[in-house]
């Protein structure tokens, strides 16, 4: 059960000497230095000392941003800790994992980035909605365009061709053709519909 400490700058000018003091300060039985890389997400000393400790440890950091540089990074590092048994404590701002106060802590915090996804998606809803609105659409571009359903529609009016046999002569998925379909299986008769039909929207019979 030893304390690990962790410390970490940012540039190649700044010093670990303070938080060095800090986590000695809590007698940390071993201490991983990171010093700036040429990458942000190359910390290959924070690999080496999750790697190195065990179940019953506790990883101790003098700030919170020297584990993570968002709240969601943190939130999944500390939770992979505590899948392996292994304790979390900040210093500064006096959080540790291993005790009910610094765990309600982390869960306010993982409550508060659910909260954040979740506005994110309905803002992103809001912004779709609205852009159908103005008769724009977003995300991908269909994989379908109107020629190819009407050839679709087409061949599914033989009863002999399937679904799977139009999606693969027209170079999609099953599921594409389903999703620009929702009823493929359907026919507009015993022979393919006419321009002047698809104009004037000829009833669909489903088999």
């Amino acid at each position: 059960m030893a304390l690990i400490g962790y410390a970490r700058v940012s540039t190649k000018d700044q010093t670990v000497a303070a938080q060095l003091d800090a986590l000695r300060k809590v007698e940390c039985a071993r201490t991983f230095q990171e010093t700036a890389s040429g990458s942000n997400r190359d910390r290959p000393q924070l690999a080496a000392a999750l790697d190195y400790m065990r179940e019953g440890d506790t990883l101790v950091v003098w700030k919170l941003d020297r584990l993570a540089r968002s709240l969601k990074q943190l939130i999944e590092t500390v939770e992979d800790l505590e899948r392996r048994g292994i304790g979390f404590r900040s210093l500064t701002e006096t959080i540790d994992t291993t005790t009910a106060g610094g765990k309600l802590v982390f869960q306010i915090f993982g409550a508060l980035a659910e909260f954040e996804r979740g506005m994110i998606r309905e803002r992103t809803r809001a912004g779709l909605d609205a852009a159908r609105a103005r008769g724009k659409r977003g995300g991908r571009p269909p994989k379908l365009k109107a020629d190819d359903l009407k050839a679709a529609k087409a061949m599914l009016a033989d009863p002999e061709i399937n679904v799977e046999e139009v999606a693969r002569r027209l170079g999609v998925s099953s599921a594409t053709l389903y999703r620009h379909m929702p009823a493929p299986r359907a026919t507009y008769g015993s022979s393919p519909p006419s321009d002047k039909d698809m104009r004037h929207g000829k009833p669909l019979i489903f088999l």
